[in-house]
């Protein structure tokens, strides 16, 4: 029913530009798309291009063009996108079919100037084959989400992380040359020297990438920065979840084709805002909001302060990233930029995750549910031992707690990563085949005979 609908937006006098392949199984393997309104705002802005990539659980991924050119301020943010397209597969080969179907939509390719990609774009090569008279540079938006990924992950004192997300967000929205020098010398004095390597500190002093941005008046750059946060995270809630191919692309289209009419881009003039102010927050995002202080506030209320340290931190993790959820009849599938778990959330709420197995807490997936339900932590999800008030024995929230009130150790360092590793392992033998498992239960017997020795039995 999904290919038959996507065959049907072919037909008519008015319809897009679409191109996909249907594999051995019959399901969608690839596909490209550009609607009338897409192709017209593309014509129109053509000298800066933005591409943005979307990750899917199958492992598809979704390439999403945005024009960026300075001057482009339409009414809709989603209005930027002007071609998305999902590769066989994410190499060489799926690549070049992906760009020459967009030349082939558009002739007026040769009139770009600039590309800007991802940091974690690595087959630069193939871009730059393609488009040999484009400059392609990091763009400010993802080296911006870069850092605040790396910054939230650094074991940082909360006040000097809190001054870096500040001063980051601050630098982003007013990109002058001295901005970008006092943040680098911000971070070289913040973070210790041997993870400076990891945050690639070269990239603001970089002007290029900065050049490209730095037109944009601080207004508009909280614009430009919201705009591209609000059509992420719609692209992530349409692409990003545990449903064919055919029903992801068919919802995207239909959710763009509707906003687009909606906020009146498919008149021909496609009018220009001389000025643009920072929006007000919508009704949705006020709700999130709201819904995020209350699940903040029941943890605090229900847990003791242990439970309540470890869950903050991993809400905080749920607030930072794009939540893929996708239900069934008796789990939920969560994965929030990381490997999916399976979620139980009735009763004392489970997840095959290690935070949840190792302490019985609501981790970022329950959490992450919670979210999206608007709903707030129930005393009856959590175990008794971590409730506020319980009395538990010595030696179980009180040791938790000694250790959440100490500085990291070697010792709990080391149980915690051979914990990991021993469930990651045992997963993965469990999955394999017959064959695969005598493979890698010999490396196992190999590397258990080489560390103890052949002289001692060694139990794998």
């Amino acid at each position: 029913m999904a290919l038959t609908a996507l065959k049907e937006l072919q037909a008519g006098d008015h319809a897009p530009l679409l191109v996909f392949e249907v594999g051995r199984n019959s399901q969608l393997d690839s596909l490209s798309y550009q609607s009338l309104i897409m192709r017209r705002v593309f014509v129109r802005f053509p000298e800066v291009l933005f591409i943005h990539r979307t990750h899917n659980p199958r492992g598809k991924i979704l390439y999403t063009f945005l024009v960026d050119a300075p001057g482009v301020q339409l009414e809709s943010s989603l209005t930027r996108i002007v071609y998305f397209s999902v590769p066989v597969k994410e190499n060489t080969e799926g690549l070049v079919q992906l760009f020459q179907t967009f030349k082939k939509f558009n002739p007026e390719w040769e009139r770009i100037c600039t590309i800007l990609v991802d940091p974690y774009f690595s087959l630069l090569p193939v871009l730059a084959m393609e488009f040999p008279s484009a400059e392609i540079l990091l763009s400010a938006f993802h080296v911006c989400k870069f850092l605040q990924g790396k910054f939230y992950r650094l074991a940082l004192e909360h006040s000097v992380k809190k001054l870096l997300l500040t001063t980051l967000k601050n630098t982003m929205c007013s990109a002058t040359a001295s901005n970008l020098k006092k943040m680098h010398s911000l971070l070289s004095d913040s973070v210790p020297q041997d993870l400076q390597p990891d945050l690639h500190l070269s990239w603001l002093l970089d002007d290029r990438i900065w050049l490209a941005h730095r037109w944009r008046s601080k207004a508009e750059s909280m614009c430009y920065f919201q705009d591209l946060e609000i059509t992420t995270r719609v692209l992530s809630q349409f692409f990003g979840i545990e449903l064919s191919l055919e029903r992801s692309v068919l919802s995207l289209i239909g959710y763009l084709k509707q906003n687009m009419e909606k906020e009146g881009a498919s008149n021909s003039d496609l009018n220009i805002p001389a000025n643009c102010t920072p929006p007000e927050p919508s009704a949705e995002i006020t709700k999130l909001q709201e819904v995020e202080a209350c699940i903040q506030h029941s943890l605090q209320t229900i847990c003791a302060e242990p439970a309540a340290q470890l869950c903050l931190g991993e809400f905080a993790v749920v607030q930072r990233s794009v939540q893929l959820i996708g239900s069934s009849t008796d789990r939920v599938n969560v994965q929030i930029l990381e490997d999916m778990h399976e979620v139980h959330p009735q009763g004392p709420g489970s997840c095959t995750c290690h935070f949840s197995q190792t302490f019985g807490l609501p981790c970022r997936h329950i959490l992450a549910i919670l979210s999206s339900r608007q709903q707030v932590l129930q005393p009856e999800m959590l175990p008794e031992q971590w409730k506020r008030g319980c009395r538990t024995p010595p030696g179980s929230v009180a040791s938790l707690a000694n250790i959440l009130g100490s500085r990291w150790n070697v010792a709990l360092d080391k149980e915690l990563v051979v914990a990991f590793l021993t469930g990651e392992v045992r997963r993965l033998l469990l999955q394999c085949s017959r064959e695969e498992f005598e493979r890698r239960y010999n490396t196992l017997r190999e590397l258990a005979d080489s560390w103890i020795g052949p002289y001692f039995q060694v139990q794998v």
